[in-house]
């Protein structure tokens, strides 16, 4: 089973946090075998780690791309266990790292649907944070046809979780078009944005959107994805990235399996936002 921290354990977290780190956005081109997919993870992970990564993200659906929708409700877990988490919890405990599952099918209360879920492991293999993914995709374009709402139930909580790496805001996917979710974060310093974008959405969107959430939030954005081919006949976009608080692509990956590694420093970012204190000058509030 997996613990859920105490409020206590959060607060030492954030006391401990420290201002230059390596993180890692791992890409993937997950299929329909839960076991090779966290195979494929495990060897992805200790990549970034033998590069110093220290908090290290996984794309959407990084455990699961399967033959069809549904195959995702057949290897759903309940909170706090499971193959899937346990394989998270482990990993982040054995390496000493902060790992986040991009996402994870979790059970819910609806029949035939589950929670999308991002889920946050701190170095001694605790969980500490878990989002469920609030919009869902639609999309009828040409042979393109998805709708997520089918098999998935929606979240409704906006999650932050204090860790040594500063506050970090949590998203999937197609949150990235909803710009009043990040707003609603509060200024976190770190964005997670892991992803499964279309080839087609994604060569139009996917750099203006998470440069532009970056640009915004005057925050470090990390947005792994799915990208390749995958056995279902599906592409998806990859280009994986780590964007800075002034919007630059630090490093990237086009296509295929493998670790985006970039040093960020919180310390830049503080200056970012003392010279050019956008944050601060915010008239205008959402209401979600």
């Amino acid at each position: 089973m997996v613990k859920i921290p105490s409020k206590n354990n959060q607060s030492t977290v954030e006391n401990e946090k420290r201002t230059s780190f390596r993180a890692a956005a791992i890409q993937m081109a997950s299929g329909p075998s839960v076991s090779a997919n966290l195979e494929e993870a495990a060897r992805l992970i200790e990549q970034a780690v033998s590069q110093e990564a220290e908090l290290v993200v996984l794309p959407e659906y990084f455990c699961i791309m399967g033959m069809k929708d549904t195959d995702k409700i057949a290897v759903r877990e309940q909170p706090g266990d499971g193959p899937i988490q346990q394989f998270l919890s482990d990993t982040a405990k054995r390496l000493g790292i902060w790992l986040v599952g991009g996402s994870v099918p979790l059970a819910s209360p609806v029949s035939g649907k589950v929670y999308n879920s991002c889920l946050v492991y701190a170095d001694n293999g605790e969980q500490v944070a878990r989002y469920d993914k609030i919009h869902l995709f639609g999309l009828q374009l040409g042979n393109e046809c998805y709708a997520e709402e089918k098999t998935i139930e929606a979240g409704n909580k906006v999650v932050t979780v204090n860790s040594p790496f500063g506050r970090i805001g949590l998203s999937i996917c197609y949150d990235l078009r909803f710009p009043e979710l990040f707003r609603m974060m509060n200024n976190v310093d770190i964005i997670l944005a892991p992803a499964a974008f279309t080839a087609i959405t994604g060569k139009a969107h996917w750099e203006v959107l998470v440069r532009a959430r970056a640009v915004e939030n005057m925050a470090y954005v990390i947005a792994p994805g799915q990208g390749g081919y995958h056995v279902s006949g599906r592409e998806t976009n990859g280009d994986s990235m780590i964007v800075d608080p002034w919007g630059v692509v630090m490093e990237r990956l086009p296509r295929g399996p493998g670790a985006v590694i970039a040093k960020l420093d919180l310390g830049y970012q503080s200056s970012l936002r003392t010279n050019l204190p956008a944050l601060n000058h915010r008239i205008l509030q959402y209401q979600y």
